[in-house]
């Protein structure tokens, strides 16, 4: 009964700040494609805050799930929206900045929840009955933002971050970095079964993320607490 009680209490301290990392991401997708004039994810109701237009079977709820139940904290994926180029006004730039947005979008919502977090943190009563389970929500929202807008800035096709490059890029070079596709599934087993090995290659490449969401906590709460 404990155990179960810690897997319930785990999937409602992280749920909030997953939903919202990677509802944020997709909608902010759709948002700035529309800006450069393809509505194809805004017609289709992706254009929203709402969970239910983005939820992906296994992204959103077998592997967040799992992760929950063996002791983690909840991470995963939504539905991707669709994007059709041959609508934007400017090709390139409309790849680059529609690519961009959902990292970028991940990187603002951890910034705020960081300074939540330092506001709880410095302004309110440790005695008051949910402190600790705020403190550790906002804790949770600041990471997983953080690691997934790093993660889809790694340069690996069909991330973002190589939707990025890719817009700098044409001809031969661009047929060749998009012909990289074929080996991400392959990299990721090996990444995966290197960290099964105890040789953490993801942990290593999302390090900067766990550093910079730490250093904005810490130093929100300095701001904050240098305040009063």
């Amino acid at each position: 009964m404990n155990d179960l009680s810690g897997i319930v209490f785990n999937i409602a301290q992280s749920l909030p700040g997953f939903l919202m990392a990677i509802v944020v991401h997709e909608a902010s997708h759709a948002w700035m494609a529309n800006k450069f004039g393809d509505p194809t994810a805004k017609n289709q109701g992706r254009m929203t805050l709402n969970p239910a237009a983005h939820y992906d079977p296994w992204g959103t709820i077998f592997f967040p799930l799992l992760a929950a139940v063996t002791g983690f904290a909840m991470i995963g994926w939504a539905k991707p929206v669709p994007i059709e180029v041959r609508n934007f006004k400017k090709i390139r730039p409309g790849i680059f900045w529609v690519s961009f947005a959902g990292p970028l979008s991940n990187l603002i919502m951890g910034t705020l929840s960081a300074i939540c977090l330092a506001i709880i943190a410095t302004k309110v009563s440790t005695s008051w009955e949910y402190y600790s389970i705020f403190i550790q929500m906002l804790r949770y929202s600041v990471f997983i933002n953080f690691i997934l807008a790093f993660f889809n800035l790694i340069p690996l096709p069909p991330l973002d971050g190589s939707k990025m490059i890719s817009s700098f890029l044409k001809g031969p070079a661009l047929y060749k970095y998009e012909g990289l596709a074929r080996y991400t599934p392959v990299i990721f087993i090996v990444v995966m079964f290197l960290s099964f090995l105890g040789i953490h290659t993801l942990g290593y490449l999302l390090a900067p993320a766990q550093m910079l969401a730490n250093y904005l906590m810490f130093a929100f709460v300095g701001l904050f607490g240098g305040l009063t």
